[in-house]
């Protein structure tokens, strides 16, 4: 028998198309260094830039509260190098959701690195978050995207997202339902 080596919850290892491994893992405070170095590597840039809340570069503070989640209403994963340790590790993506206040509903932003974009994380840290949400019992999950950033609308889409009012100007917001199956999304009935 063949002892597997298991991993924690909601940490994986993937095998991108580029040939490179990564490791998708919940932050921990360890990357907020990290965190700050690598971001200005993260794209879209107008995304960066609303996350950020129109500051110029994410400063310590910023670094360090994205890297302490509250674990009652947010949920950050990251993708890092596989083989180095959290705090060490570039980060390459990052994916954050947080309870919007007063609602059942979690606001998502996704940001990728420059040098694994194009290689299907978007959509995967998409399902993440969505199972996230679903498992928290919210109704929906909800992302304003740069109008003029074509893919990430159509994947979107293609998930069951619809386009919904309220965005910041320069930006679409897009809705997906949680309370029905969405498989496109990576949520099945009952699956939770």
């Amino acid at each position: 028998m063949v002892a597997r080596n298991r991993l924690p919850p909601w940490h994986e290892e993937i095998h991108l198309r580029n040939g490179h491994d990564v490791l998708i893992r919940p932050i921990r405070p360890e990357d907020a260094p990290v965190l700050r170095a690598s971001f200005d590597l993260l794209e879209p840039d107008d995304v960066r830039s609303h996350l950020l809340g129109g500051l110029d570069a994410m400063g310590v503070d910023l670094s360090r509260r994205l890297a302490q989640p509250d674990v009652r209403n947010e949920f950050t994963l990251v993708v890092t190098e596989q083989q180095l340790a959290p705090g060490e590790a570039m980060i390459l993506g990052l994916a954050r959701a947080a309870v919007v206040p007063g609602s059942r509903e979690a606001a998502f932003s996704i940001l990728v690195g420059r040098n694994v974009a194009g290689m299907g994380l978007g959509r995967h840290l998409i399902r993440r978050l969505a199972r996230w949400a679903r498992g928290k019992r919210l109704d929906a999950l909800q992302g304003d995207v740069p109008e003029d950033n074509g893919p990430l609308v159509e994947l979107a889409l293609s998930m069951g997202f619809a386009q919904v009012e309220g965005a910041d100007p320069g930006f679409t917001r897009m809705r997906l339902p949680l309370a029905e199956a969405t498989p496109s999304a990576g949520i099945e009935d009952g699956n939770g």
